[in-house]
């Protein structure tokens, strides 16, 4: 934060509940003086939380008054105007122009020695990249960050070994994919809370699938259903997981039975209904889900 007297709005992020992010972020943005630089840093995370909302037009207006308050002096604020108005671009379809803002919001960072906003950068830049160079950038962000003195872009770790898997995935290499899965696994088990060791696990065991090594598979995934179970939720991807593994067995009924289960969780996600939506057609044919 630029301004200690003020809450580290950064900590109050929940990402799975950004309209009540952008609430809470507004009651701080009145507390914050015109003059100070922490309001646009503030405004530049107030436009991603209408971002992730689906609110494009109002997000690009949030960054527009930004960008007539940052002058030409580089400083954090610009760097994260350029994060979020690239992760804009990449959320409604133009990775083009979302490229451009990483390149330049990394850049800057190098510049200013921001290495949390570097790592950013980079990995976003392997989301909008090629799978081979997504390989190339996310090495490069573990390498940045690994060697970081700087706490908050070490706890980027996680994510990106969990990025690298997913890079090795998209090229076909499921053991490198394996092997930083599990690398993910360890990080999150040390560092990270029960959702986090959770999705590091599903990593692991949809990988084991791609290397049909479905028993294996499958018994993660059953053992991250029932984890579900005890904290009272159910996942939808799991579900998936479990049938796709029971599938692959050849155990027909049963799988059936779970690709009923996860259309009927995933169907009620509105963004993978317009990201996918053959692959819940998919869940749904295969459940026979009337």
């Amino acid at each position: 934060m630029l301004n200690e007297n003020l809450p580290d709005f950064d900590s109050l992020w929940d990402y799975s509940q950004p309209d009540l992010t952008e609430i809470k972020f507004r009651a701080i943005l009145l507390q914050i003086p015109e003059d100070d630089l922490a309001l646009l840093e503030l405004l530049t995370q107030i436009a991603r939380a209408q971002g992730l909302q689906h609110k494009f037009d109002k997000a690009h207006q949030t960054l527009d008054q930004v960008r007539r308050r940052l002058g030409g002096v580089a400083s954090r604020p610009q760097i994260r105007y350029l994060l979020e108005r690239g992760r804009l671009y990449n959320s409604s379809g133009d990775p083009g122009q979302a490229r451009s803002c990483f390149e330049q919001a990394l850049d800057l960072s190098i510049q200013l020695n921001e290495d949390f906003h570097a790592v950013d950068a980079l990995h976003m830049l392997a989301i909008v990249a090629s799978p081979d160079e997504a390989l190339t950038l996310n090495r490069q962000a573990i390498k940045r960050a690994e060697a970081s003195a700087d706490s908050r872009a070490r706890s980027w770790l996680g994510s990106l070994y969990n990025n690298l898997g997913w890079a090795y995935h998209g090229t076909g290499d499921f053991a490198s994919a394996l092997k930083a899965f599990e690398k993910a696994e360890s990080y999150r088990r040390a560092k990270g809370s029960a959702p986090e060791i959770r999705v590091a696990v599903w990593c692991v065991a949809r990988t084991l699938r791609s290397l049909k090594r479905f028993e294996e598979a499958l018994s993660k995934q059953m053992e991250l259903k029932i984890e579900f179970e005890s904290v009272g939720e159910r996942d939808g991807f799991v579900f998936e997981e479990i049938a796709e593994c029971l599938w692959a067995l050849r155990r027909t009924d049963a799988a059936r039975a779970y690709f009923a289960r996860a259309y009927e969780v995933l169907s009620e996600d509105v963004s993978l209904a317009e990201r996918e939506p053959e692959r819940l057609g998919r869940l749904k044919k295969l459940g026979r889900v009337v």
